[in-house]
């Protein structure tokens, strides 16, 4: 089975946390952390960074790894380094993502989160 390899970022702020709705794919619709793939010669940080500015337009600052998810979809294996991240400049605007929102810890299950991303909320839960 394919291995992908990408990056999430559960960007914090006012103890809420940031989900976005998926606008394209097989799994579209579904709620998760933005990121994405890791291209060659890259350090997860530095993909993270340079998708979150890719897709949302925005400047992040990196905090520290959560967890990295391991996780088996139909077609491949993903594994997912998932960072605690904040924004540094910016204002998350929406390029490839149907909708987003703002999470509190107590609104954390009210989304269809993708498969792979319902794994790290349990995890998240204690950043809140």
């Amino acid at each position: 089975m394919k291995t992908i390899r990408v990056v999430a970022a559960v960007i914090l702020s006012d103890n809420k946390i940031f989900a976005t709705q998926r606008g394209y794919g097989d799994y579209k619709d579904g709620w998760e952390f933005p990121g994405g793939k890791i291209e060659a010669g890259e350090t997860p940080e530095a993909a993270l960074i340079r998708e979150i500015s890719e897709e949302l337009d925005t400047e992040i600052a990196v905090r520290e790894l959560i967890d990295t998810v391991e996780y088996d979809y139909t077609d491949f294996h993903l594994s997912m380094d998932c960072f605690l991240c904040e924004v540094v400049k910016g204002d998350l605007v929406l390029k490839e993502h149907e909708a987003a929102r703002w999470l509190a810890k107590d609104e954390l299950n009210s989304v269809a989160w993708l498969p792979a991303d319902a794994a790290l909320i349990d995890k998240i839960r204690c950043f809140l």
